[in-house]
This record gives structure tokens, C-alpha cells and sequence, in this order.
């Protein structure tokens, strides 16, 4: 076990380290290392408008979103091996050649998986904050405590994704059932007891008050998460044979309004066909904001009184940009390149399944607004989170081209995104706290979103395509 684990990150690695240089990645985590050392100086001036304790939970509930978007890769049991690795020929495909069990190999690629993205996101983090804590009058044990709950954070939400997605590989009804219960126990839980659940998140309990009784509920509550997840895995189904009948033909029929209908037809398919259309908008969208919302709540008496729905917009925006990955994921340029097709060419179609997908950021900004009882901001609301969307989207494709997925692990892509993202949710955001019909303002984003597609464009034609 151990020498195929240990192979497997070697792969990791080199995968990575082949994209975009062995440097430009291991400077990686040394960034991610730079923001939390750098960003614990300003503790002491958030501690000023904001508690502690709401500060320290808006911490932990980022970690739990780290954990939900890693583990997305689990969407669908039964088909992680061929999304997750497309043409590669990797060990955790190639290995089933081996007198191993396809359980087995799973089980390594998963624990591969946790300690990779836990060097790669969370230590550094956390790292960071224990080398700044005597700087700022934190003492060493509870920073230890701090990176302790953090990566108990990361675990919840990647295990949790992990179970659900192992449950919707089973049985759609049975993970819809599960979802429902979960929902009626929240909403009894708020409605009835007036108490919100979100406090009671075991690595949270454990920050504000430790004790070895609550680390070990939060240990026995993880494995029990974990256990059912790889017990829940179903290998057998991995081979499965479907059939479909030809729908691209129709597809590009009904959609002959748009700029280039047989792109847009075929991404449609292929999240569709591949089971990514259920399965990314739980997972990597529905979720992640359900989780995300309940944790925002806490921010209301800090707020302007139309504040959270806005800060929500925002949130929503960003992660809806990450459409734009989804439809990328699936193929590269390399099947185009025996065709009269540009690489700008199929960034429109890209950008063209990505507008058609924003009806759901739309109509999950609709619900929450009319059950928020903030109806009367519910175009602003609506405004911002497009916008916002757009703006990213655009931003990545100057950026990464066909391959956000890849290179966003470059730090120098990284870092540029996050200074150009950050200024505008800064400035916007400050605007629709200020008055609700300022965030009508940020339809002027789109005008350097179109400015960034058509460079971005423009660059990556230039670029000979390199096939990832």
C-alpha cells in the first residue's frame, strides 16, 4: 500500500510540475504560506468590528468549502477514474493490470489525495499563522489548535462530499432522501429551536472549547464519514455500459439562435452524458453556497441590513465563474486540431455553454432572496452575481485559456487572478452595503469581461496548444 501511495504522489508532482515548471508550482503552497503570515497582522484590526468567534468561524467554513471543492472530484462514484484522468495513463487506471482491487487502488488514490491537498492548501496556511502568532499576542498552543481544526475543517468537507457523491452512485433517490432529511432537521432546527446548526461543527466546538472528549467526536464523526464512503464506493460499476440515443442533431437545432450551435450542443452532451449536469451543480455549486449561506448568517448584525444578500451575490458570482471549468474539463484541443477549428473558436463555444448554465446562480439568487425576505433586492442581487460571474469567467480565460483546472495551480496565474477578482469584490461590494441600486453598477464589469475574453483570445490563438 504504502509503495503505491508513495508512487502516486510522485505522480502527482510530476503531473503538475510538468504543466508549468517544477518552480512556478512549488512556490505554490510558499504563497499560500505569504497570505496567512501576512494576513494575521490585520487580526487585531478585524477583531475590532468583527468577534472572534464569528471571525474564527468565517475561517473554518472556507476550510470546509476547500474540503467540499477537492473532494468534488468523487462526483460520481462509479466514473471517477475515467473524469478524473481523461487520456492520462495514470497509476490508479493502469494498476488495475496488478493483482490489486479496484477498492484498494481507490482507497490509496483517496488518501493520496488528502495528504497532497493538505501540504498544498492547509499546512501552509496554517503554517503561516503559527510563525506570525507571537507577533500578534497568540500564543504557540492555540495556533497548533487553530491548524489542528482547520485541517479537521478540510477533512469534514472533502469526506462529506465523498460520502454523498458514493451515495448518488448508488442510488439517486437514496442521496436526494438524505438531502431532504438533512434540509427538514436544519430548517426544524432554525424554525423551532431557533438555533442555528452550524455551531455545533465538531472542529469548531473543538476550537472554542478543546477537550479530548470533543476531539474525539470529531475523529469517531469523521471515520464514520470516511468508513461509509469507501464502503459505499461501488467498483463494479465503473465499467458500465450506457446508451443514449443522438441528440445532437436537436440540440443544435434548438439552439441555432446562438453564436456557434454545434459547440454549445456538444458540451451540453458531454455534461450529460459524462453525469456531471446532476452532479457538479450539487456538488461543486448547490452545496458548497447551501453550507456557505448558513455560515454567512452569522455576519447579519454586522451587516447593513441588505448586506448578507449581497455579500451572498458575490460569493454566488465566483463560485458560479467555476462553470467555466466544468465545460472545459471534459475535452482538449487536441481532438480540434485536425479540424479548420481556432482555439478562440472553441472558447466562444465554451463561453456560450457557460452563459446558458448562469440560469442556475440565477434562479438559486431568485429562491434565497424570496425565503431571505429580501425580494425587493432581488435584481441588484441578481445583477451583481451575473456580473461578478462574467468578470472571473473572462478573467480565466485570459488567463488559463482552455485549462482553468490545470493552471490554476500556477502561483503566478493565482496570484494574478486573486489581485484582479479581489479589487472588484472589493469596490462592489462597498457600493451595494452602501445602497442596494449601486450594485447596479456592476453591470459595468462586463464591458472588461468582453475585454479579457477577446485578449484572452487573441493569446491562446497564438499559443501552440500544449494538450492538456
Amino acid at each position: 500500500m504504502f509503495e503505491l501511495f508513495t508512487a502516486m504522489v510522485k505522480e502527482e508532482w510530476r503531473m503538475h510540475s510538468t504543466m508549468f515548471g517544477s518552480l512556478s508550482f512549488a512556490l505554490f503552497p510558499v504563497m499560500i504560506f505569504g497570505i496567512a503570515f501576512m494576513g494575521a497582522f490585520l487580526l487585531p484590526l478585524l477583531r475590532t468590528t468583527l468577534p472572534a468567534g464569528n471571525l474564527s468561524l468565517i475561517i473554518h467554513a472556507n476550510f470546509l468549502l476547500l474540503g467540499f471543492m477537492v473532494g468534488a472530484f468523487g462526483l460520481l462514484g462509479n466514473e471517477v477514474m475515467n473524469r478524473r484522468f481523461g487520456q492520462a495513463s495514470l497509476l490508479a487506471y493502469s494498476a488495475r493490470s496488478l493483482p490489486l482491487s479496484e477498492a484498494h487502488i481507490f482507497f490509496v488514490f483517496v488518501v493520496k489525495d488528502v495528504v497532497y491537498y493538505f501540504f498544498l492548501w492547509v499546512f501552509p496556511f496554517g503554517f503561516g499563522y503559527i510563525l506570525a502568532s507571537p507577533f500578534i499576542g497568540a500564543t504557540l498552543p492555540s495556533a497548533l489548535l487553530l491548524l489542528l481544526t482547520l485541517t479537521l475543517s478540510f477533512l469534514y468537507g472533502l469526506c462529506t462530499v465523498f460520502f454523498l457523491s458514493a451515495l448518488y452512485a448508488r442510488s439517486r433517490i437514496l442521496l436526494f432522501a438524505a438531502l431532504l432529511l438533512l434540509g427538514a432537521a436544519w430548517g426544524f432546527a432554525v424554525l423551532f429551536l431557533s438555533i442555528n446548526p452550524a455551531h455545533f461543527f465538531p472542529p469548531m466546538l473543538l476550537f472554542l472549547a478543546f477537550s479530548w472528549t470533543n476531539l474525539l467526536l470529531s475523529l469517531v464523526v469523521l471515520s464514520v464519514l470516511f468508513a461509509l464512503s469507501v464502503f459505499l464506493f461501488s467498483p463494479e460499476q465503473t465499467g458500465s455500459a450506457k446508451e443514449f440515443h443522438d441528440a445532437f442533431a436537436p440540440l443544435e437545432q434548438r439552439f441555432a439562435f446562438l453564436p456557434d450551435p454545434p459547440l454549445a450542443a456538444k458540451d451540453l452532451i458531454d455534461l450529460y452524458r459524462s453525469g456531471s449536469a446532476i452532479g457538479q451543480t450539487l456538488f461543486s455549486f448547490l452545496i458548497p453556497l447551501a453550507v456557505i449561506w448558513f455560515f454567512l448568517s452569522f455576519l447579519g448584525p454586522y451587516l447593513p441590513p441588505h448586506g448578507l444578500i449581497f455579500l451572498f451575490a458575490i460569493v454566488t458570482g465566483v463560485i458560479a465563474s467555476t462553470m467555466y471549468t466544468w465545460v472545459t474539463m471534459f475535452d482538449s484541443f487536441g481532438p480540434y486540431a485536425c479540424l479548420p477549428v481556432a482555439v478562440s473558436r472553441i472558447i466562444s463555444g465554451k463561453l456560450t455553454t457557460f452563459a446558458l448554465l448562469q440560469i442556475v446562480p440565477v434562479l438559486f439568487i431568485a429562491a434565497v432572496a424570496l425565503l431571505s425576505g429580501e425580494a425587493a433586492n432581488l435584481v441588484p442581487a441578481v445583477v451583481l452575481c451575473l456580473a461578478v460571474s462574467f468578470y472571473a469567467a473572462g478573467v480565466m480565460v485570459w488567463l488559463t485559456g482552455l485549462s482553468p483546472n490545470v493552471l490554476v495551480y500556477d502561483v503566478k496565474v493565482l496570484a494574478v487572478y486573486l489581485v484582479l477578482i479581489g479589487i472588484v469584490l472589493t469596490i462592489f461590494s462597498a457600493l451595494a452595503f452602501e445602497n442596494p441600486l449601486y450594485a447596479l453598477f456592476s453591470a459595468l464589469l462586463f464591458l472588461p469581461a468582453w475585454l479579457f475574453v477577446r485578449r484572452g483570445k487573441a493569446r491562446w490563438d497564438a499559443v501552440d496548444p500544449s494538450g492538456f
